[in-house]
């Protein structure tokens, strides 16, 4: 299975998305921007600093029937990716609201906290 990409959407269009999310600025832009898992927290400050009308979406990139996209369309070296259509709902495993911590940063939403894998020990050295 694919690693998972996530997408940091306006709770509002998430909830008027009855079968496919499509974001309000989908139709000026074509496509839906997304992030790895490394890449979020560092696209939430940058663009979304002092919201608090976020969610973030855990997306299996296997179940997107559009192409998606690995590119940077601002001139940069690093790859983000870009879904060239609506996203079907099924296609979203995960969903956590982007809250904001006392500090007025994001808190890392449990959605990017890896799962243990059965067995692991935590107290291990």
């Amino acid at each position: 299975m694919s690693d998972p990409i996530f997408h940091i959407a306006v709770a509002r269009d998430w909830a008027d998305a009855e079968t496919l999310y499509r974001p309000s600025v989908f139709g000026d832009e074509g496509f839906i921007h997304c992030s790895t898992a490394s890449q979020v927290m560092r696209v939430a400050r940058r663009l979304f600093r002092g919201r608090t009308d976020l969610v973030l979406l855990r997306i299996d990139p296997e179940l997107v029937e559009p192409e998606i996209r690995l590119e940077n369309l601002e001139e940069g070296e690093e790859l983000f990716p870009h879904i060239y259509g609506e996203l079907d709902l099924s296609a979203v495993t995960g969903i956590e609201p982007l809250a904001m911590g006392a500090d007025g940063e994001f808190v890392t939403p449990t959605l990017l906290v890896p799962a243990r894998s059965p067995g692991a020990n935590a107290f291990a050295h």
